[in-house]
């Protein structure tokens, strides 16, 4: 299993789009936390989500444990088959989403350019700078 961590950055929700079900979570680089990258986590397919506006200690991105899923499903009535797709997005729980696997995209502020975005679809993948990039499973 692969989680996500970024610890000691901060992140913000960035964007959800409802009609399509798409979270987005981004770190910029930031003189206070010494990082020159752009992180940015995507999360397709949401059903159900449990978020903080940002989270300045970053992000540790992995899939719930049968203990927190039963709490959680208890809780919020998620059914047994989204066992699979509930990820904790802290080290200690707190923040949830019900969704596809996620997925991150790492490159150095300074390359983008003109982009805006590591997932703007208007614009080639993988991009004409070095950036990293993978999935949480």
């Amino acid at each position: 299993m692969t989680d996500f961590i970024r610890e000691g950055r901060f992140f913000r929700v960035t964007g959800f789009n409802p009609s399509h079900r798409q979270l987005f979570l981004t770190s910029e680089a930031l003189l206070m936390d010494q990082t020159t990258t752009r992180v940015e986590v995507y999360i397709g397919h949401v059903e159900l989500m449990f978020l903080k506006p940002f989270y300045e200690d970053g992000l540790h991105i992995r899939r719930a444990s049968a203990e927190e899923f039963g709490m959680l499903s208890e809780r919020h009535g998620i059914p047994a088959k989204s066992a699979d797709s509930t990820w904790m997005l802290e080290r200690d729980g707190g923040s949830f989403v019900v969704g596809a696997n996620p997925s991150w995209r790492e490159a150095e502020y300074e390359l983008m350019g003109d982009r805006t975005s590591l997932y703007d679809a208007s614009k080639p993948w993988p991009p004409e700078f070095p950036a990293e990039s993978g999935h949480v499973s």
